[in-house]
């Protein structure tokens, strides 16, 4: 059984390490906009808050293996808990990593597909503003088809760009959808309004304006985006020496710790998040 772990363990690392060359090697050579419009068609409906914080988290792929692991297992914490929880741990990773380690169920989905999260991660760094306008394309698609419009969860503010944003303070939604199905012509006497399901979100309050939440804003106009209200402008030139202004202390990977028992989200838990299902975490006994 221990042989089998490891070996399972070096798969993973040596498949990890793969999709992180492939996507170095090729990160220098720009996209073609059909590639990239393939490349963000499962996040182009996020709130513009949540997208631009995984836009950022992307360009540091090596780090959310772990983090999502981490996410994973303290995910019974929420709000102020949570927060504290990742400073008194002292995590390492990125800010904009731990920005999202509210989200388990995004962590999962960008560590379940290192490729495309390293290629993502690769894409802003190089070409950030044709990400961002591949977005919008992929956003005026769903709003010519009638999927996506404003409702109790989300404002979506139509014109030359699409905003979407959520329609109450602090909460962040998280879309579930087949991009197979809200880019394209639906069928007669398809409904559209099931397409999207906004059932599933997470409140952030004060505690995490250090991360940013609370003082994003994604600039379409010119292809980039705020965090914590500061310009981000890591790029492929910089990636090695650029470090955003953010309010929270970093720290060394030897300096982690870890303070909290570890639960892992049920099979359950994490299907009702993969289906966009309101969040209803089952009891879990602490010791």
């Amino acid at each position: 059984m221990m042989q089998r772990r490891y070996l399972f363990r070096r798969f993973f690392e040596c498949s990890l390490a793969f999709a992180l060359l492939a996507a170095g090697a090729q990160a220098q050579t720009p996209l073609p906009g059909a590639e990239l419009e393939r490349l963000v068609q499962r996040i182009a409906l996020y709130p513009d808050p949540l997208l631009a914080q995984i836009l950022t988290a992307a360009t540091y792929s090596d780090q959310i293996p772990e983090a999502a692991k981490w996410a994973d297992e303290h995910h019974y914490l929420t709000g102020a808990a949570l927060a504290t929880a990742i400073s008194s741990d002292h995590v390492p990773w990125d800010p904009s990593v731990q920005a999202l380690l509210p989200f388990p169920s995004v962590l999962e989905m960008m560590a379940a597909d290192m490729a495309w999260t390293a290629q993502l991660g690769s894409a802003v760094l190089v070409q950030k503003n044709d990400v961002l306008l591949a977005v919008q394309r992929m956003r005026h698609k769903a709003w010519d088809y009638g999927y996506l419009r404003t409702n109790a969860q989300i404002v979506v503010g139509s014109g030359l760009y699409i905003n979407i944003l959520s329609a109450h303070p602090d909460y962040y939604v998280v879309p579930v959808y087949d991009p197979a199905v809200v880019f394209v012509a639906p069928r007669p006497g398809f409904v559209v309004g099931t397409a999207i399901s906004f059932g599933f979100g997470v409140t952030l309050g004060s505690a995490f304006r250090p991360w940013g939440w609370g003082g994003i804003h994604v600039a379409w106009d010119f292809g980039g985006w705020y965090i914590d209200d500061r310009l981000w402008g890591r790029t492929w030139a910089n990636r090695a020496t650029y470090v955003h202004p953010y309010r929270v202390t970093r720290y060394e990977a030897a300096k982690r710790v870890e303070t909290h028992e570890l639960i892992a989200r049920s099979a359950k838990e994490k299907e009702e998040a993969r289906l966009g299902h309101a969040r209803a975490e089952e009891e879990h006994h602490h010791r």
